[in-house]
């Protein structure tokens, strides 16, 4: 799977976990090149408290595009030390 943004291939990983339709990608698979840190965060009743972080690509910015759950609950641990997308971003085969 690949998640790509401005014709830019941001995250790309054979091992994701699909939660609400949503791939989750290893943490290890974004490229740090393009993400700042956000001070956002949202709250899922099931998963825990979301962190988010922009992108940045070539001077072109979107907010909170990517986020990821630090200390999932229980009830959602197999995300933990992953990050998923939306804004966007497409996720492809």
């Amino acid at each position: 799977m690949k998640a790509i943004w401005q014709d830019t291939i941001i995250a790309e990983s054979d091992d994701t976990v699909v939660v609400e339709g949503n791939h989750y990608f290893p943490r290890s698979s974004l490229r740090n090149e393009y993400i700042e840190e956000s001070s956002h965060t949202s709250v899922c009743p099931w998963k825990g408290t979301a962190n988010y972080y922009s992108l940045n690509i070539d001077g072109n910015s979107n907010p909170n595009a990517v986020w990821y759950y630090a200390s999932p609950k229980q009830t959602a641990s197999e995300i933990e030390g992953r990050v998923a997308f939306w804004r966007g971003v497409n996720v492809v085969e």
